[in-house]
């Protein structure tokens, strides 16, 4: 399977800007290959203010700060600022976005990468269904091997549903089911038990148990803020700076550190 993902749990980290946290992984995961991505921005509501968002923020992407003598860069392409000389890796990537073209699954089509962001997941979801997005985008990405980077609500559709979103059903989509680009459910955000709060209503743990109650509900992967899921064919690995939490149904739940291969979830999602 060509499968490439990169499913972030949260698209600003406290203390930083727009993916700021992610950057890095992000632009080894879309890599010099890829030049113009296809940005989704269906799940909030003013997709013009979100699409220059995203668009500002990547095209920064593929430029490095370093400290250099002037006189090393014989053959590159500096700008000079006081003492910091930017060097041009790549020129960032281009983002185009699905609501701007006449035509969103010709989009999909010619799309060299993928980012879905966040937002609200239902809204985001019946907008991919109502643009018939869903099986062209799955298609484009295990068959065709396009790279697809979610974040928040674009990693909650990347999985096999919706049903361990955080989001408040604002629109109702034709199902919960969703791109179905891995067997399980992923719950961004994930929030651990605060012992000292006097908040009564459920946690995310007890929610996600109260799924789990149903019959047949698969892994749910609670990524922390400021972790993300790395897919490359059948091998998933943990990255960022935080951990995840494993719930699966009739078992106990289990953490996982950042560096930790996470495949097994690709195969039994029970």
């Amino acid at each position: 399977m060509k499968r490439r993902l990169l499913l972030v749990s949260n698209s600003t980290l406290h203390g930083g800007g727009y993916l700021q946290h992610c950057q890095q992984q992000i632009q080894d995961f879309f890599g010099k290959e890829v030049k113009r991505i296809l940005f989704v921005p269906y799940a909030l509501h003013d997709r013009d203010a979100y699409t220059k968002t995203a668009r500002d923020k990547f095209k920064t992407l593929g430029l490095c700060l370093y400290h250099m003598d002037v006189e090393h860069t014989v053959t590159a392409t500096v700008i000079f600022i006081s003492d910091v000389l930017f060097f041009s890796l790549f020129p960032g990537y281009e983002v185009e976005s699905v609501h701007e073209t006449p035509d969103p699954v010709d989009a999909v089509r010619k799309a060299e990468g993928i980012f879905i962001g966040g937002g609200n997941t239902f809204r985001l979801l019946k907008a991919l269904y109502d643009n018939k997005l869903v099986t062209e985008i799955k298609k484009r990405v295990l068959e065709d091997g396009i790279p697809y980077m979610g974040s928040s609500a674009g990693t909650n559709v990347s999985t096999i549903s919706i049903n361990t979103t955080n989001d408040m059903p604002i629109v109702y989509p034709p199902t919960f089911a969703a791109i179905g680009l891995v067997p399980f459910n992923i719950n961004p955000h994930y929030l651990d038990p605060d012992p000292n709060s006097k908040h009564m209503g459920e946690t995310r743990e007890q929610r996600i148990t109260q799924y789990h109650e149903e019959l047949e509900t698969p892994s749910v992967l609670g990524l922390r803020e400021g972790s993300m899921l790395l897919v490359e064919g059948n091998k998933a690995t943990l990255l960022g700076s935080t951990k995840a939490r494993l719930f699966q149904r009739g078992k106990q739940t289990t953490e996982y550190e950042p560096g930790s291969d996470l495949s097994f979830l690709l195969t039994d999602a029970q």
